[in-house]
């Protein structure tokens, strides 16, 4: 066995040993919290702790592994050992999207939400067969790097600058929103606070030793998310069937939530709420076609009712009723229009409950074939997209070999899967519970945890009494899918060590791919832009301290993004990947497999690619239009029926044909160009690295 083998096994087996009493110390912490609980510790503080414990362990590891080294800073020094790669990565992956909202859609949209669950997935056999073994072999530090050299010149590597910038960001203004979310609820600060509080925490970890601190720590944050994740649902497994295996109560669970479907479908109550909400949209609907008129009628009618109601000497009560209605009424056409518009939108919610098990539901055909395309879609988009993340990408290359790197992306699937396999599991236990638990109660009697998540987010969580018999139905239940994790322990009555454990599971998930993100960015401004196309020669003690500057000011900046709330985690992370697949995918495959692939191809189609997915995105998504101004109806942009996340069916096969054409058009690469794709194409080969490895 030569030295440098001998060394990093040494360097693996001590690994294993820390990780291991790690694993065990955090167990033991947990188990010390729920008696401190049993004994009367407070809430709050089991919260408080929770955050404190979690990111002051983050923190140490990032001071402890704190580098001035470039390669250390970048690539971790390329010794992460594959087993270890695969936990960081599986982290680096557990966004907030997969672990707080990833059980939440499957709650909400039942069948249609394992698009996600396939996409995602499928998507690492793709990094498997077409990336992370090419990827390693070439070397280097970033993805625009390998574009740059690939295809020759600064345009490809600035368009992949642009592209990695911006599906980042959008990525991890998801990631923020989420530690913000999780911050805001068990420390009770405000939102906005809370934001700020947890991105402290992600730059503790990223900001002193870059990719090196980050690995490190996104393995210890792997070990306390799954934890997290797999114990409450274990814990209901038990509850349920008496075996601690949540796929065995799957079944069981799944089969009485469609009994009580059919028990909420039937109830008289449930249907009175429905057919009020149905009411309120048929009524904002008819305003709607005339707002000045319908503005100036109702505050008519309701200025003529409070006369009546003097003139008839009214009981006190009823007089002061009125007038609070009339003071609460739409000032101007424009408030008025817009509480129209949200009253319109309760049309969804007079339907009756959806059917967990029911696939691509749908009024009629066409309604169907729409469900059945945006499913395609989406598993279309999850996939190209895992594909082409460059926050996930760049982790191939911190592998000692290409073998590794291959082994790397087993192991990555392998901590995914552990999650994702558990997540259906979740979401239809947590239906049961909310089903059985929280309808039918009354709202004189409403838990306390109720009360404190509207405090949070009013947007996310919302119980109100429509029809005002005090019994809580479950149309007048609204619960926004980022909560449903978080909140599942305390629906089931568990004990509040647990619901302490997933925040901080949650906060582990978001604060790892934030860190990836954050310093995918900066590494892309301060290599790609600062030291590859302005100042070549500057020192490695410089381009680090550039990329830490740069890291900061982007996190600053996502996380005041972050504040004015874009869209739901889902939707936020499902546009990187759109993105990512539309702008990265094309130009990396082809560039691998394809020697005819030239500059000018990649330039145009990564431009064509990531314009249409934006435009689809950008006149279709309620944010992006109200950001715009667009005004003309959706519809009218909408192509085949599909949603903005999927934007990406669009971008990446126009721009993989806009590369073959404009390719075939133009002179094929130089000579060296093409043995660079040779160098690349056989990943097993041994031999020197090719030369764009230096620096």
């Amino acid at each position: 066995m030569s030295t440098a083998a001998f060394s990093q096994r040494s360097f693996t087996q001590q690994l294993k040993k820390y990780y291991a009493l790690y694993t065990g110390g955090f167990l033991a912490f947990v188990i010390l919290l729920a008696i401190a609980e049993q004994m009367g510790l407070p809430r709050k503080y089991i919260g408080y702790t929770f955050l404190v414990a979690t990111i002051g362990l983050y923190a140490m590891i990032g001071i402890m592994s704190r580098t001035v080294e470039v390669s250390e800073y970048y690539v971790a020094g390329r010794r992460v050992p594959a087993f270890f790669n695969g936990m960081a990565t599986g982290a680096d992956w557990m966004s907030a999207a997969s672990f707080i909202g990833m059980a939440g859609t499957l709650y909400l949209s039942g069948f249609d939400g394992l698009a996600f669950v396939m996409g995602w997935t499928g998507g690492y056999v793709l990094v498997a067969l077409f990336l992370a073994p090419y990827l390693r072999k070439f070397g280097q530090f970033t993805i625009p790097d390998f574009l740059g050299a690939r295809y020759g010149g600064n345009a490809a590597r600035s368009i992949g600058v642009f592209a990695a910038i911006l599906c980042s960001f959008v990525y991890v203004v998801a990631q923020i929103y989420g530690v913000g979310l999780i911050t805001s609820r068990f420390t009770g600060l405000e939102f906005g606070i809370g934001v700020f509080v947890g991105l402290g925490g992600i730059l503790v970890c990223s900001f002193l030793g870059g990719m090196r601190a980050v690995t490190w720590t996104q393995v210890a944050q792997y070990i306390i998310l799954i934890i997290a994740y797999l114990t409450p649902v274990i814990w209901l497994g038990m509850k349920h069937t008496g075996v601690p295996v949540p796929q065995v109560a799957y079944g069981q669970v799944l089969a009485k939530v469609t009994e009580l479907e059919k028990k909420l479908t039937a109830d008289p109550k449930e249907q009175e709420v429905r057919k009020i909400f149905k009411d309120r949209a048929d009524a904002a609907n008819a305003a709607l076609k005339d707002p000045a008129k319908a503005h100036a009628d109702g505050r008519a009618a309701l200025e003529q009712n409070l006369n009546s109601l003097k003139a008839a000497n009214a009981p006190a009560d009823q007089v002061s009723a009125a007038e609070k209605a009339l003071a609460g009424y739409a000032k101007d056409v424009e408030a008025a229009k817009a509480q129209w518009n949200k009253d319109k939108g309760a049309a969804a919610r007079a339907a009756p409950p959806r059917k967990h098990a029911d696939p691509f539901p749908g009024k009629d055909e066409a309604a169907r074939d729409t469900a059945r395309l945006n499913f395609l879609g989406i598993v279309f988009c999850m996939m190209f997209g895992t594909a082409a993340l460059p926050h996930i990408l760049m982790r191939y290359y911190t592998t000692p070999s290409v073998r590794e790197a291959r082994r790397s992306v087993f192991w990555s699937l392998f901590f995914i899967f552990l999650l994702y396999f558990t997540a259906p599991c979740l979401a239809v236990l947590a239906k049961f519970e909310v089903y059985s638990n929280l309808v039918g109660t009354q709202f004189a009697t409403l838990p306390a945890w109720a009360a404190a998540w509207q405090t949070v987010d009013a947007t996310l969580l919302s119980i109100t009494d429509v029809n005002k018999d005090g019994i809580v139905q479950l149309a007048e239940i609204v619960i926004g899918g980022d909560l449903i994790v978080l909140m599942t322990p305390e629906i089931a009555g568990l004990p509040y060590v647990v619901s302490g454990l997933v925040a901080a599971g949650g906060l582990a998930a978001a604060l790892s791919t934030a860190d990836g993100l954050l310093l995918t960015i900066a590494n892309a401004l301060s290599h790609d832009v600062y030291y590859k196309m302005i100042d070549p020669s500057a020192t490695t003690s410089r381009r680090v301290t550039v990329s830490k500057i740069l890291l900061l000011v982007v996190a600053l900046i996502a996380a005041y993004v972050t504040s004015l709330k874009p869209g739901n985690i889902l939707f936020l992370v499902g546009a990187a990947f759109s993105l990512a697949a539309s702008s990265f995918f094309p130009a990396l495959v082809l560039g691998v497999f394809w020697k005819r692939a030239n500059r000018a191809g990649a330039v145009a189609g990564m431009l064509v690619g990531l314009g249409v997915c934006f435009y689809y995105m950008s006149t279709t998504y309620p944010f992006l239009r109200d950001l715009f101004g667009i005004t003309r109806p959706v519809a009218e942009y909408m192509w085949f029926g599909m949603n903005p996340i999927s934007a990406g069916v669009f971008g990446l096969p126009l721009g993989m044909l806009t590369i073959i054409v404009v390719s075939l058009l133009t002179p094929a690469p130089s000579r060296e160009i093409q043995e660079l794709v040779e160098h690349v194409r056989y990943p097993s080969i041994k031999g020197s690295t090719y030369s764009t490895q230096a620096g």
